[in-house]
């Protein structure tokens, strides 16, 4: 890290040819460390420091214990049982007195130093009183769910939410970033968290004015029938392609039969809809307790104003804006009251919401509903109602992350290729239609967006999605092999323990991830009990659980009888899952926008959920291969998706990144996307499209059970074209037996091109 090993790194791209995309979060900052000197002087002056503005903290509670004050929940046990084991201390250190408490650190407020030090930390009444003098209240860390009174990264205290729409913040923010820009030492942009700001459209346009030529993507999760508002950038970070894409590898007539088995196995039988509905409000309720109580005190401060809604209580004003918010189906809306402006798509959202809210809670009156309703809408105008209005947007999208991303899709695991960032369980399949048309509408309208299909933040990598959505065709076999697989594991229940749904996710996951070691598994299966929030927890961790469960997934992986049930079952799912990721990846890289391939996702990748997606990368061993990638002759022979190297898939990966860097014009805003119709028996397992007249793709889907390629067809444009893969020339109406002949995805050029 470092100024200068960022030279370095610029200077190495420089070398190679390439341009730098920064990662930014401009909702957020870090602040468990005295290195933040913003959040360290409002520690020490409270609301009288130059920056107590910069952060989104409410200095003006409904409680007085906090009002002026910043609540800090880092006490490992109740503040007086703390204080008086002697665990908080006063201390001097770089040149300043401090409030130590293990590895923290706080400072002391100006003027509030005892004259001795030591006679202070003998005198817990004497200690607290120089604590009470503080900007700050130290507290129980459990406190911070209901009490917090500053805006953080979803569920994280020690990430606090930046005011980005104030202007002296977005300039001391981004006077780096934007000087790297002027300096032509960085060309794009990705943005993380926006949906987080309280006016992301203004910081977009002001982003856009500072840097009007830098390439700026979006980390927006938009749900299905969602689409990127008309902001001045190239498009999202790609988790809506990801989901898309993948939605091609699953079988939608699989959806009866997977269901009945999820079921069967689990028990649970409650409808989608209402368990994404309950998480989210579990999560409101729970773990982003203090944004809904916050929420809570702007919308009572109206009702107090408004003699016909003063005398509902605070838990009907708290319930009904916790159920608006469950039943949001998107992260958020865009209101602005400073232009008075609501869309049509803002106002259908917020109905929907408020209606779904108040037929689920019948025992709240409408008219509280219908209150909620007019000021997300802007139709009440007033300080409080615009306030309410934009907080309130805020804390959907953290809701819907938390309550569906982090919660139900460890809970909910009937195909969970499909529980992905931006994903929904719900969405069984994707159409070649819809397909051709998302791409269509990329093309036309965000041709610069990024298409993505793993990430750091992906519950699984590409490969083991695509391996996992084969279920979806080979349901008989997977019924089968659950009931074998249970009934060998039973001797290593303890009990009731594991729950039948981690036994689902668990065998799952080894039938995507294999071949996986005990260790990952259970670091894996831990992490997703715990997000799972059901039987264990990172808040209350049930430690039999826990053990329960690593005693469980240690044993079965040590039982050579299930293993070997397990390599069975895997073994014909494996070149079907390679030829997939393969489809996939050449679709990835010759769609619409801007591929990403995420670190070590070159070759055949396994990993998990991090921090199983951030381990070291063999880079040595990818530049060995791409070496022979690049020195191979047309008549070697090819790679095949039964080498376990992975080599196959850098294969395509250099082959069609060559050509995107031979025919630009095929690619990008100036180009053009057609959909290719196969014919015959087999043409709905084949997507196919042309790219500016230049560049025809070719892929299989559905790949458990190949189309008959003898009785299917593609016909492709007028002249001659090359597969650059495989070197076969084909020109007219061919068979899928002459295109896949030798390699199981086509990349044509055109040879005249």
């Amino acid at each position: 890290g470092g100024a200068e090993a960022h030279k370095r790194l610029l200077a190495a791209l420089a070398e190679h040819g390439m341009s730098h995309i920064l990662d930014i979060v401009p909702n957020h900052m870090a602040i468990n460390d005295r290195a933040n000197a913003w959040w360290w002087d409002i520690l020490k002056h409270g609301p009288h420091s130059p920056y107590a503005a910069f952060f989104d903290i409410d200095w003006d509670p409904p409680e007085d214990k906090l009002r002026r004050h910043i609540l800090v929940p880092i006490l490992g046990d109740h503040y007086g049982r703390v204080l008086a084991e002697g665990e908080l201390r006063l201390d001097y250190a770089d040149g300043e007195s401090i409030v130590r408490y293990y590895d923290n650190s706080l400072p002391l407020a100006p003027g509030t130093e005892p004259d001795d030090f030591d006679v202070a930390n003998r005198d817990a009444d004497a200690l607290h009183e120089i604590l009470e003098q503080q900007h700050y209240r130290l507290a129980r860390w459990r406190v911070a769910s209901e009490e917090l009174n500053y805006r953080r990264f979803f569920a994280i205290n020690d990430l606090a939410g930046l005011r980005a729409e104030n202007p002296e913040v977005f300039r001391r923010t981004h006077a780096l970033v934007l000087d790297l820009i002027e300096s032509g030492d960085l060309e794009g942009l990705r943005i993380d968290h926006i949906d987080g700001l309280r006016r992301p459209a203004d910081y977009l346009a002001k982003l856009r004015a500072a840097a009007p030529d830098t390439y700026i993507v979006v980390e927006k999760i938009i749900e299905v029938d969602e689409s990127l508002p008309e902001w001045p950038v190239q498009g999202t970070t790609g988790y809506d392609w990801l989901n898309l894409v993948g939605g091609l590898f699953v079988d939608p007539s699989g959806l009866g039969a997977l269901t009945s088995i999820y079921e069967t196995f689990t028990g649970d039988v409650t409808e989608l809809d209402d368990q994404r509905h309950a998480k989210k409000l579990e999560i409101a309720h729970s773990e982003l307790s203090s944004d809904l109580e916050r929420l809570t005190d702007q919308l009572a401060e109206i009702c107090e104003r408004r003699s016909a809604y003063r005398d509902y209580t605070r838990k009907e004003l708290r319930d009904a804006l916790a159920e608006t918010m469950a039943a949001f189906p998107v992260y958020r809306t865009y209101v602005d009251p400073s232009s008075r402006t609501v869309t049509a798509i803002d106002k259908g959202i917020i109905g929907e919401a408020i209606s779904i809210a108040g037929r689920r809670r019948g025992d709240l009156e409408p008219e509280l509903f219908e209150l909620l309703e007019a000021v997300l809408c802007l139709r009440m105008d007033g300080a409080g109602e615009n306030n309410l209005a934009m907080r309130f947007q805020q804390v959907t999208g953290a809701i819907m992350a938390k309550g569906i991303e982090d919660t139900l899709f460890y809970t909910y695991d009937r195909l969970v290729s499909l529980n992905e960032v931006g994903g929904d369980p719900g969405r069984f399949g994707v159409s070649l239609d819809d397909f051709h048309r998302h791409n269509e509408t990329m093309q036309r309208d965000w041709p610069g967006t990024m298409l993505s299909t793993s990430t750091h933040d992906t519950k699984r990598s590409e490969d083991v999605r695509v391996r996992i959505s084969l279920l979806s065709q080979d349901s008989e076999r997977w019924a089968a092999a659950l009931g074998r697989w249970s009934e060998l594991n039973m001797r290593h229940r303890n009990g009731n323990m594991p729950s039948r749904g981690d036994e689902y996710l668990l065998y799952q996951t080894l039938v995507g991830a294999w071949p996986i070691d005990a260790r990952r598994a259970c670091e894996y299966m831990t992490k997703a009990a715990k997000e799972a929030k059901l039987h264990t927890s990172w808040i209350d961790a049930d430690e039999a659980y826990d053990e329960a469960l690593r005693s469980f997934i240690e044993a079965a992986l040590a039982d050579d009888a299930f293993v070997a049930e397990v390599i069975d079952f895997v073994a014909p799912l494996v070149e079907p899952g390679r030829i997939a990721t393969l489809a996939q990846t050449l679709i990835k890289l010759t769609a619409p926008g801007v591929p990403d391939i995420y670190q070590g996702c070159e070759l055949w990748d396994g990993s998990l959920v991090d921090p199983d997606n951030r381990r070291p990368v063999d880079y040595d061993q990818r530049r060995r291969l791409l070496e022979g990638v690049m020195e191979a002759e047309p008549a070697d022979r090819l790679p095949s998706a039964h080498d376990d190297s992975g080599v196959t898939k850098l294969f395509v990966v250099q082959r069609a990144l060559a050509v995107r860097a031979e025919l630009p014009g095929a690619f990008g805003a100036v180009s053009t996307y057609e959909a290719l119709a196969a014919s015959g028996e087999g043409a709905a397992r084949v997507v196919a499209f042309v790219r500016g007249g230049r560049v025809v793709t070719v892929a299989p889907r559905l790949t458990l059970e190949p189309p008959d390629m003898r009785a299917t067809t593609l016909t492709l444009p007028p002249g001659s074209w090359s597969d650059r893969l495989s070197g076969h020339i084909h020109s007219g109406e061919v068979g899928l037996e002459r295109l896949w002949r030798d390699f199981p995805v086509c990349l044509l050029t055109k040879d005249d091109a």
